[in-house]
């Protein structure tokens, strides 16, 4: 049995950490290196850097601001917002970030993902797919879940793992920021059809809905969550202790 992961996710817009529900009535937090910091002291693995503006408004990463938090941690970091090209990943590694998450870019140009695992390797190339049930379906969705693209999300992520992303981020739109758990058919539905690890995205409320994930989708490799962090809800080390007791593997 593999070590499951805990990720708290710092979603950055005009430098500072920000949440909402849905992707939608963001409210300000604090500091991207104040928690980052924070995150890191409690235990928690790696951590996401979305810089969620970058993709809608046509720009890079804010830089100065990812460099400033993987300055401050020594942990993992993703990080990911828009990622256009192998340029884009080239300034976003020498920032220091370990992973690069790509969405949208990948969206507008599909072959984006098997130059970069060619080029960097399949180990810091992250898929990141906001997906959200329509009809009977899982469709992807661009701009910060807000404009249906019509792929269906399955076939989707399974073709881009098959062209070299390593990991998957699944963000379920549905349960984002909702606080009532994470979307376990979804989750089942994509662990089922990749061999990849697939970090789950979305929903968590407590202690509990962790529990429920890592048991009701045991081949889910990591738990990302942000405003139970964030609004004190969850503390890692007490998650990480109740997740032991439960018979989950989980690193101090």
């Amino acid at each position: 049995m593999t070590f499951k992961r805990i990720i708290p996710c710092l979603d950055v817009r005009d430098g500072k950490v920000v949440k909402g529900v849905r992707f939608e009535n963001l409210q300000e937090i604090d500091e991207p290196t104040v928690l980052a910091g924070q995150y890191a002291e409690a235990g928690a693995d790696e951590l996401a850097f979305y810089d969620i503006a970058a993709s809608v408004e046509g720009r890079g990463l804010y830089e100065e601001t990812l460099r400033a938090v993987t300055t401050e941690v020594s942990i993992s970091l993703i990080a990911g917002g828009g990622i256009r090209s192998l340029a884009d990943i080239e300034r976003v590694l020498a920032c220091g970030a370990k992973k690069v998450s790509l969405n949208t870019g990948v969206i507008d140009n599909p072959g984006l993902i098997a130059e970069a695992a060619a080029r960097y390797g399949s180990g810091c190339i992250v898929l990141s797919v906001d997906m959200k049930r329509v009809g009977d379906a899982y469709h992807v969705f661009r701009s910060g879940g807000r404009v249906d693209t019509g792929i269906e999300g399955i076939g989707w992520i399974t073709r881009c793992v098959q062209d070299g992303a390593g990991e998957v981020v699944l963000n379920a739109i549905d349960t984002d920021g909702v606080r009532d758990g994470y979307d376990i058919d979804m989750l089942r539905a994509v662990t089922e059809a990749v061999d990849a690890p697939v970090i789950a995205s979305g929903g968590a409320g407590s202690v509990d809905d962790f529990i429920r994930l890592f048991q009701q989708v045991p081949k889910v490799d990591a738990a990302l969550a942000a405003s139970v962090f964030h609004f004190g809800l969850v503390d890692i080390a007490v998650l990480k202790q109740a997740l032991r007791n439960h018979g989950i593997k989980v690193r101090r």
